[in-house]
């Protein structure tokens, strides 16, 4: 039992570690996709997700990737998609 603890921990970290990649290289893919579909609108929802997405590049460059991906799939919510 005491050593399942750290076992726990370590994979833990590696499991975290491995997916960071992931949702790195998946930031910038809904931030483009905002971008795109947002294109010459100028509703409050295409502005509330141009605002999101601005929101998302700024954690992606700080490496809060998984906030990143969450203030972009809710920019892209703005606009309908899902």
């Amino acid at each position: 039992m005491a050593r399942l603890v750290p076992v726990s921990a370590a994979l833990a970290v590696v499991a975290l570690l491995a997916a960071s990649p992931a949702l790195a290289a998946q930031c910038p893919k809904l931030i483009n996709q905002i971008n795109t579909t947002a294109g010459n609108r100028f509703d409050a929802a295409a502005a509330e997700a141009r605002a999101k997405a601005a929101e998302a590049e700024q954690l992606h460059k700080a490496a809060k990737h998984a906030d990143s991906v969450k203030a972009a799939q809710e920019g892209l919510a703005k606009l309908g998609v899902k």
